[in-house]
Order: structure tokens, then sequence, then C-alpha cells
């Protein structure tokens, strides 16, 4: 075999633009689903009045990464969605436990907002925990059902199969959250607001994302 075959031969196969494509959807779908999961969890630090409820601030952004779980699982399967599930949850507590790092940081006296920034930033651990526990029990039940869905019931009308996973999901998420960061230290009139108001919310994120699961064909084999 000469020099040149041989180099050939070591050569990795080009990609088909199909899998190009492919791989161009998912770091998509990646970055924008832990970067949704990490402004929501900053934005639920605020508890705000909507229509005179009581609601974490995070729940406006926070439903849309059941739906790109959903577009993740089409385009990596289901071994790999998990892989996502747990690496978002990581950068989740990372974040709060940098941020809770910097605050302790002498702040410079002539920027005059360190006061102001440990007041906004350090993270309240009850609602990290609650938020990232919420988070992965939800989307890994999110997942059990969608991959129950296109493997036992029908790979066709997807966005049924976006529908009946995210309503596995959200009221499982939603109860977590709401009781483990709110329970016993808000009233639980306002604790029953929240995961009301926010139930109501995600499920017309749900309604609204929908047709992101077609951004992507089908996959082929739906046993990974």
């Amino acid at each position: 075999m000469s020099v040149k075959s041989a180099s050939e031969a070591r050569r990795p196969a080009a990609l088909s633009p199909e899998s190009v494509g492919l791989l161009r959807v998912a770091v998509i779908v990646v970055s924008l689903y832990i970067g949704a999961q990490m402004v929501a969890d900053i934005a639920s630090l605020k508890i705000g009045l909507v229509f005179t409820l009581a609601v974490d601030m995070g729940t406006f952004i926070y439903p849309i990464t059941f739906t790109l779980r959903d577009v993740a699982h089409k385009v990596m399967g289901k071994r790999n969605t998990r892989v996502l599930i747990v690496m978002a949850a990581v950068v989740n507590l990372l974040m709060a436990l940098y941020l809770s790092w910097s605050a302790t940081v002498p702040s410079d006296p002539a920027w005059g907002l360190g006061e102001a920034y440990r007041s906004v930033l350090v993270p309240v651990w009850r609602i990290v925990i609650a938020s990232i526990v919420a988070e992965v029990v939800s989307e890994l039940i999110d997942t059990e059902v969608y991959h129950w869905f296109v493997t036992r019931i029908t790979t066709r009308r997807q966005w049924l199969r976006v529908l009946v996973s995210n309503s596995a999901g959200i009221p499982v998420d939603n109860a977590l959250f709401a009781v483990g960061a709110f329970g016993w230290t808000l009233p639980w009139p306002v604790v029953w607001q929240i995961f009301v108001f926010n139930l109501v919310i995600k499920y017309a994120v749900t309604l609204i994302s929908m047709p992101l699961i077609y951004v992507t064909p089908d996959r082929e084999h739906w046993d990974e």
C-alpha cells in the first residue's frame, strides 16, 4: 500500500449534507435548551405579580425547554437527550456556585454596586435545588413518555407526541418546584397561585412552541 493510499484510508469519511444539517440543528437545540434553563433559573429569583397572581418570573421562558427537549430527542436520540438533561442540571448548579462565590469577593468601592449584586444574584439554595430537581425529574419523565409514544403508539402526528409528553412532565415539574422552592416559606394560597398560574403558562407555551418539532426530519430508528 502506498503512502498516499494509507493516508486516504485513515482519513475520516466526509459527512453527508443530511448529517451536517442534523449536527447543526443539534448544536442549536442544545445551546437553546441550556441557555433557556439558565435564564429561567436566574429569573425565578423574582416573584412577580401578573394579573394580580403571584408567579416566578422564570415561568415565561422555562416551558419552551420541554419542546426543545423533544426536538433534541428527535435529532439525537434517547440516550443523548438524557445526557443533555443531566449536563444542563450540572451547568445550572455550577452557575449557582459561581454566582455564590463571586458575591463573596470584596467589591471595588468605586463600583458601588456590591450590595445590589449580592441582593439580586446570590442564589437562594432552596430555589436552586428545587429548580434543578424539578427540571431533571420532569424532563426525564418527558423523555420516557416521548420515547414510549414514538415506539409504541405512532411516529405520525408529531404535534401530538409533543403534547402528550409535555403534559406528563409539566405538572411534575410544577409541583416539585412550587412546593420545594416556596412551600413553608410563602403562604400556601400564594404557593397554590404560583402552581396554577405556572401550569397555565407552561401549557400555553407548549401549544405555541409545538411547531418547533417540525424543524428537522424524523429519525429512522427510535431505539437509541
